[in-house]
């Protein structure tokens, strides 16, 4: 099963990089476009969520393979098979490999989300996302992008738990995923600067679940671990 799961993720990012120029065209008729990238199975209705993930690729063949799918995934860790089959087949999935920049044309949406992505990206592929999100939102739109809180972790080893802090934040591997390690961490003002230097402005701290940005009943998770930061476009 597990030499499964690495081939099929290797087949993901082959696919991906096969696709790195390809650009999503937006239906007539949306009111708001909302990019959420990413997106792992952290989804909410009417929005395009990105992601290389095996999930976003099968979520494009047709409903009865979900199911077969589903043994082949991480997701069975954490969903069930119904849930899984739920989540692929009532939302919108864009198979994509981030790395290859966002494929959604300039000044198209007016949300970007981004919930615990950024830090299994190193800084400079980082910066390069958030740059590209700037490029796709509209004058006004808003970025929320949500990360394991650096202040969170060293707090962890100042009360004694240093294997918790550096395997669930510093060091985290999964042999099943290439998408699963981390490769950087952020505090409020290592992301402020970071959002500063792409040119987005109005740089906040939000509270879990809190904030401009629609739909984070469903969206946000881990309240306890995350910094949530909003900005303006």
């Amino acid at each position: 099963m597990r030499l499964a799961r690495r081939l099929i993720d290797f087949s993901s990012r082959t696919l991906g990089a096969a696709k790195r120029r390809q650009r999503v065209r937006v239906p007539q008729g949306i009111d708001s476009v909302r990019l959420n990238l990413g997106c792992g199975l952290a989804v909410a209705p009417g929005w395009f969520n990105v992601d290389g993930s095996l999930n976003a690729l099968i979520a494009g063949l047709p409903r009865h393979l979900h199911g077969l799918a589903y043994r082949l995934t991480g997701a069975n860790r954490y969903y069930t098979r119904d849930e899984y089959c739920r989540l692929l087949g009532n939302h919108v999935f864009v198979h994509h490999d981030l790395a290859y920049g966002i494929p959604f044309a300039d000044g198209t949406a007016d949300f970007v989300y981004s919930s615990h992505f950024l830090e299994h990206l190193y800084r400079a592929d980082a910066q390069r996302i958030l740059q590209e999100s700037f490029r796709v939102l509209k004058p006004g739109g808003t970025i929320r992008v949500s990360v394991p809180d650096l202040e969170y972790a060293i707090s962890l080893y100042h009360a004694g738990k240093r294997r918790e802090m550096l395997g669930n934040y510093f060091f985290v591997e999964d042999d099943d995923s290439h998408y699963a390690r981390h490769k950087y961490m952020y505090d409020f003002a290592l992301l402020s600067e970071a959002l500063a230097e792409v040119g987005f402005r109005d740089i906040r701290r939000c509270g879990y679940r809190q904030g401009a940005t629609p739909d984070l009943d469903m969206l946000d998770n881990r309240p306890d671990e995350s910094l949530f930061v909003e900005a303006t476009r």
